[in-house]
């Protein structure tokens, strides 16, 4: 019996090729997403996963409340852990992981590489197998360096690296390093990822300053006793935080000139395995791959729209072909098919094809995951689908599948009274209600997603377009960490002996944050750049008021700044020029303010504009130069400046980006999501036209003997093509009035992330709305004009 169901299910497939390949390739296309974003989930929720204490390791955060806003930290400094793990019961370990650069001498060669600083114990309680090399005592030397399997190879040729030498910097000079040990390659799905590690430093000194409590640079894991609750441990935490820093904070307070209500944090634990997917808490300083689940969930939307719309296009077309199978049918229950015996036929088909579309879909993936990981930042592999849980996945999906197409068709072909399509009496009864209504949807989460598309594609230019305040054309940026002044100063000088090179300016590298205070004793967070008399010109930011450096004013360097409008409006300054800004940390020096710069965006446009403090402090060293070359002259003018960086700075690594590219950089995630969610509008829509399609030969074969009374009484070609295409006008008109609304209220959600933003106009729902009608229009079109042009007397000889 069930050999002979599958025949008939194979042979009328076969002889429904278009219908047959219509479906196919539908649900080949839901499947394809559904199995793409399963292998996404999974590797997101995997995540560090595979750390044989993780269910106990936590990470030490901390918040406090400022002016009525709280504030969440994830890092620390030195003192927390080993303070609380000698004072408080419960914690059985803790570690601390920094980040870090240093520079790395192979022969005549220089590199600057990322690694991080860990405690003795790294190895013993986060799970990175061991190749060789003991994990209790490797990282207890100052001077032992631990790496990955792929980095010893790359510095030695070999795994077997254990006892060799390698030359990292220490202030000006190269200091012997010996391997300790090699681990396996950190796994895809870690938080935590290096290739080098390196003893944490630290002297008894830092250890025993309290102030240490303050500083926030690191991140602080413990490892929890087996019994040990959290919550009693975090509370443990604050009792002693509170009792051991209290008075380091009154006296900080008191020489920094803050008022004396200033409120400790407080400490809580936060589970290690919550890390990757948490918003306020994310993976930062050293730990790597932060994600949002805001991003599983939206891929799972997808998938799932997609997957709905294959299988309500196979409803549709299953239904709009029922009248050709209604004799097959009327034949069957004559000679004594039951109804059970029917609905199980029309299962097997849609089981069948099923089965031919998740084959198909599993090599599709295979050939898609590429493109994927590109979209999704991901190194996904096609062998994840082999996980057991994964597999149970696939199998209820295909089960789900199979039923949703072809539960409700079977149900409704197995109904037909065998008198009526024998007699060839029968026509389709009712006004196709729930055919109109899946469209209606099919086209609602279309249009849904093509404005999310018109969305991201508009915040995206106007994020990579948008005016900077600033030109960051023909800028080129080398660095070289840790320069005096005296040093940027030659090196500037020779670089502008090269007719190509415009400018040269140097800066502080990285982001300086502090505060001070201003002359009417309030004070005021800012950014601390520092900068030479040439930054300005160089990035071509205007002065709004006062004057800049100047080499003419030697005074400029020692207590002169400027600052951004910003800076001015924070202060409530009405006249800045003259005010002073004093900071506090540095003995209460005094800084007067000279010029204001205009505001531009010194970070990305993800931020609102922050105070800026501009100086030309010779305390503070340099980091970057700003290098401003003449259009068209990136080659010769690159190849100038290596010779010379290599030339004054023998022992530093040469590495340089273009700002304009570096600008490009920031908004890399907009960019993918912009192209994610564009594919999913195209496989949708494309999708929901398949649909369309099958409801327009539904709709034509339900009234052919009306079009043939229609074509006999003098109806043109151009009339019944209308009069079929208006109906469906209407159906997508509904969706998109559906649509619109829903799209507003998500795309101004979604906008709220960005500070600066651009405005849902009329025009971008206007020309969303024209393309999705467009689209249904070229669909419905081709089969209304091939049922207009039918001949009348085929469709009215039975009459």
């Amino acid at each position: 019996m069930l050999r002979n169901y599958l025949k008939i299910a194979i042979r009328s497939l076969a002889q429904n090729k278009i219908y047959s390949l219509i479906n196919i390739a539908g649900l080949t296309i839901g499947l394809t997403c559904a199995m793409l974003i399963l292998l996404y989930v999974k590797d997101e929720v995997s995540f560090d996963r595979f750390h044989k204490k993780s269910a106990s390791i936590y990470r030490i955060v901390s918040r406090v409340v400022v002016n009525g806003t709280e504030q969440r930290f994830s890092s620390t400094g030195l003192l927390q852990g080993p303070r609380f793990s000698r004072n408080v019961s419960g914690i059985k370990s803790f570690v601390r992981v920094q980040d870090g650069r240093a520079d790395l001498k192979k022969g005549a060669e220089v590199e600057s590489r990322d690694l991080l600083f860990v405690d003795a114990n790294f190895l013993s309680v986060f799970t990175f197998p061991l190749i060789d090399g003991d994990a209790q005592s490797c990282l207890k030397d100052p001077h032992s360096v631990v790496l990955t399997k792929e980095e010893a190879k790359k510095q030695f040729g070999t795994e077997n690296a254990v006892g060799k030498i390698l030359m990292l910097r220490e202030n000006e000079k190269f200091v012997p390093y010996q391997v300790t040990a090699v681990t396996e390659n950190c796994p895809q799905n870690s938080t935590i990822e290096f290739k080098i590690l390196l003893p944490i430093k630290e002297t008894q000194a830092d250890l025993n300053n309290n102030e240490n409590w303050f500083s926030y640079y690191l991140n602080t894991f413990v490892e929890l006793d087996d019994n040990a609750d959290p919550n009693s441990v975090a509370q443990q935490m604050q009792r002693f935080y509170v009792k051991d820093a209290s008075a380091t904070m009154k006296a900080m307070n008191t020489r920094f000139g803050q008022p004396d209500n200033s409120r400790l944090e407080t400490y809580s634990l936060q589970p290690f395995l919550n890390i990757h997917l948490s918003k306020d808490l994310s993976a930062q300083n050293g730990l790597q791959k932060a994600s949002n689940p805001v991003y599983a969930y939206i891929l799972s939307g997808i998938a799932l729209f997609v997957l709905l719309i294959a299988n309500i296009n196979f409803v549709n077309l299953t239904v709009s072909r029922s009248v050709r199978r209604a004799k097959e049918i009327g034949i069957r229950k004559a000679i004594g098919s039951d109804r059970r015996q029917l609905i199980i036929q029309f299962l097997g088909e849609s089981f069948v094809l099923c089965a031919i579309a998740f084959a198909l879909a599993i090599i599709l993936a295979q050939l898609a995951l590429p493109l994927f990981n590109d979209l999704s930042n991901k190194k996904l592999a096609i062998s994840y689908l082999f996980d057991f849980k994964l597999l149970a996945g696939y199998f209820a999906l295909f089960l789900l599948t199979g039923l949703l197409a072809g539960f409700y068709p079977a149900i409704i072909l197995s109904g037909y009274k065998p008198v009526e399509t024998l007699y060839s009496r029968f026509t389709l009864k009712g006004n196709g209600g729930l055919q109109k209504s899946l469209v209606v949807f099919q086209f609602t989460l279309a249009a849904f997603l093509i404005i999310a598309t018109f969305t991201i594609y508009s915040q995206f230019n106007y994020l990579t377009k948008a005016e900077l305040g600033y030109d960051d054309r023909d800028i080129i940026i080398v660095n070289k960490d840790n320069m005096s002044h005296q040093e940027a100063a030659v090196f500037k000088h020779e670089l502008l002996s090269y007719p190509d090179i415009a400018y040269v300016a140097p800066k502080n590298g990285g982001y300086w944050g502090t505060a001070a205070k201003l002359d009417n004793d309030s004070s005021i967070n800012f950014a601390w750049e520092t900068v030479d008399e040439s930054y300005l010109a160089t990035l071509k930011i205007p002065l709004v008021k006062g004057r800049n450096f100047s080499v003419d004013y030697p005074g400029d360097s020692v207590h002169a700044v400027l600052v951004n409008e910003t800076f001015v409006k924070e202060a409530g300054w009405k006249d800045p020029i003259g005010k002073s800004v004093v900071f506090n940390f540095q003995n209460n020096k005094t800084y007067e303010v000279i010029g204001v710069v205009k505001d531009h965006h010194f970070t990305t446009l993800n931020e609102k504009i922050r105070a800026q403090l501009f100086t030309m402090s010779n305390s503070n060293p340099y980091g970057i130069f700003y290098i401003k070359i003449r259009p068209n002259t990136a080659t010769r003018s690159l190849k100038y400046i290596e010779t010379k960086f290599r030339s004054f700075f023998p022992f530093s690594p040469y590495t340089y980006v273009f700002k304009n590219e570096l600008n490009q950089r920031n908004y890399e995630s907009e960019a993918r999501w912009k192209q994610i969610i564009f594919f999913g509008a195209v496989l949708t829509i494309f999708i929901s036209c398949i649909g369309l399609f099958g409801l327009s030969v539904l709709s034509a074969e339900k009234r052919t003997k009306e079009i043939g009374i229609r074509k006999v009484l003098g109806a043109s070609v151009q009339n019944i093509a209308a009069a079929l295409s208006l109906e469906f006008v209407r159906l997508v008109i509904i969706a998109l009035i559906i649509a619109i609304p829903l799209a507003w209220l998500a795309g101004v959600k979604w906008l709220e992330n960005y500070p600066y933003r651009i405005t849902m106009g009329w025009s971008l729902f206007g020309w969303a709305g024209m393309l999705v009608l467009l689209i249904a229009m070229c669909t419905v079109s081709f089969q209304a004009v091939k049922a207009a042009l039918a001949n009348p007397v085929k469709s009215l000889r039975s009459e």
